[in-house]
């Protein structure tokens, strides 16, 4: 499979660039940058995601695209601008983009949202949660896209790839002591299942650590 990877250089990014390279995919990374670290055996494109005619520049000659850009802070608003070009690229080229998003529109006990809950989201952390509620927004309201919209659970975080996780659909995934976490590297495994094996075409689904 021919994969490009929006925002490659980022923590999730790269974890994805290199399980999908270990799987002996073809991939690209649409970097804004060239000269960051990237896995040995990527292929590099400069691009943004946020540019109409790059995006579909980049996106055309590929099987599928995994979009795992962050905006920096104050700039969240980026975040969503880019997801709204990709889908648009998507639907214009026929790739299918799976955006791995944030937990925001995920609920929780007693009929709220990550987004509403203070122990999921402080206040310094909200507009990046606010962005990624819109961001989820926009796939939702996406009819022409062959898109996937993947929901971290609250901590997502560099750690071990066991190749294990829970699979849910719109209800933040805790365990028995109430964490609800999941390793980048595991992350990265559950997003190359699901391009190499389509179960949800559409619509969302949130993952955890097994």
């Amino acid at each position: 499979m021919r994969i490009i990877i929006f925002g490659a250089a980022g923590m999730v990014g790269t974890r994805t660039a290199a399980e999908a390279l270990a799987r002996g995919h073809e991939v690209t990374a649409a970097v804004r940058d060239p000269n960051r670290e990237l896995p040995a055996g990527v292929r590099i494109e400069v691009g943004d995601a946020a540019d109409p005619e790059a995006a579909a520049r980049l996106l055309k000659g590929h099987d599928a695209a995994v979009s795992t850009v962050r905006a920096p802070a104050g700039a969240e608003h980026l975040q969503v601008e880019a997801t709204a070009t990709l889908l648009q690229g998507a639907a214009a080229t026929g790739v299918r983009l799976l955006v791995v998003g944030g937990a925001a529109t995920l609920t929780v006990p007693g009929g709220t949202t990550v987004l509403e809950d203070p122990r999921y989201v402080p206040q310094e952390w909200r507009a990046v949660a606010e962005a990624s509620a819109a961001q989820h927004r926009q796939c939702a309201g996406e009819r022409q896209a062959d898109w996937t919209y993947v929901s971290p659970p609250a901590v997502l975080e560099p750690g071990e790839r066991t190749g294990a996780y829970r699979l849910g659909r719109d209800e933040l995934l805790s365990d028995a002591a109430g964490v609800s976490r999941i390793s980048a590297e595991d992350l990265a495994v559950a997003v190359l299942d699901e391009l190499e094996h389509p179960r949800h075409r559409r619509v969302r689904f949130t993952v955890a650590s097994a």
